[in-house]
């Protein structure tokens, strides 16, 4: 299997993180306009697009690991638990947090995930605390703090719930992108996706069968609303997001994927009309020199020497 190239994966996660982001605006639309249920929405997402991946994986690719990956136990345990604790977690405490809040907050909050990674990785001794690090972690954490209070230290500017689902956001996506990359070492991104989305919808479909839902309400722009989160704002962009993991580290693909809020603030303000404060801009404009710092990263830090087993997915450089 041919590895893409670090330009791919930045690509790739960009990508990835825009119809991310677009799309959690777009489920905001239908949760506030058409009353659509979170977990019928989460269910729905997570089977028709995980199906749709698994099918492009036996169709165009290797199609023995559409089923190849269930034949070693230790593989489908570990396939489970992601499915599970990452792909479920993340996108149910997202759209959680949406609901109860507005996209922008929502993609904000779960970028507290590289903060938890570098945490994780320093705790492990898998990683050195550098001052680019700091710098990093100062921005998202400034960011973050302006986003959600306007700049006003005696009040939150969005509902408690909304925070609680979006910081849980942040740890599930923490889980999800570590735990991604010995399954990826194995099989091609597309089966570990798809059969990720395909656990975690059939898990949720116990709690909200998909099929138990009212559609004689909807109009056809709410289908079509359907079909883009469905499509562009699951399916490629978890897509996307995992396959970056081949070529960049996950601390690399958790900051550069950090676009994601800029995409869902713009698309809430300008699409939605949702009010948007001076110091919630400038929050914004923290999280872009995050994504400007690490993007201008200089080239001689990729060639520090590392132990092999680090370099790829866990070393910090």
């Amino acid at each position: 299997m041919n590895r893409p190239t670090r330009r791919t994966g930045l690509f790739l996660v960009i990508t990835g993180a825009i119809f991310w982001g677009v799309g959690g605006t777009v489920a905001q639309k239908l949760f506030q306009q058409y009353a659509i249920n979170v977990n019928w929405l989460v269910t729905t997402r997570l089977l028709i697009a995980g199906l749709l991946l698994l099918t492009v994986q036996f169709i165009w690719k290797d199609r023995s690991q559409v089923f190849g990956v269930w034949k070693n136990k230790k593989t489908a345990v570990q396939l489970i638990i992601f499915g599970i604790l990452g792909m479920l977690a993340v996108q149910y405490t997202y759209m959680a947090s949406i609901k109860y809040g507005n996209a922008a907050v929502a993609t904000l909050l779960q970028y507290l995930a590289p903060v938890m990674i570098i945490i994780y990785l320093i705790l492990r001794k898998q990683a050195i605390l550098t001052r680019r690090d700091l710098l990093t972690v100062s921005l998202a954490l400034g960011g973050c703090f302006f986003l959600l209070t306007n700049g006003s230290i005696s009040g939150l500017s969005v509902p408690t719930l909304a925070i609680v689902w979006g910081v849980l956001s942040g740890l599930a996506l923490a889980f999800y992108t570590l735990n991604a990359v010995p399954l990826l070492k194995q099989y091609d991104s597309l089966v570990i996706v798809g059969w990720a989305m395909m656990i975690g919808g059939c898990a949720l479909s116990f709690i909200h069968p998909p099929w138990q839902m009212d559609f004689s309400s909807l109009r056809a722009e709410a289908f079509l609303y359907l079909g883009f989160v469905i499509i562009f704002g699951t399916m490629i962009a978890f897509w996307f997001y995992i396959e970056s993991l081949q070529s960049l580290s996950p601390k690399e693909t958790s900051l550069l994927g950090s676009i994601e809020p800029l995409a869902a603030v713009l698309t809430t303000v300008f699409w939605l009309k949702e009010p948007f404060g001076i110091f919630q801009w400038i929050g914004t404009a923290c999280i872009i020199g995050m994504l400007l710092l690490l993007a201008l990263k200089k080239k001689s830090s990729s060639k520090t020497k590392q132990p092999q087993k680090y370099k790829r997915s866990y070393r910090i450089s």
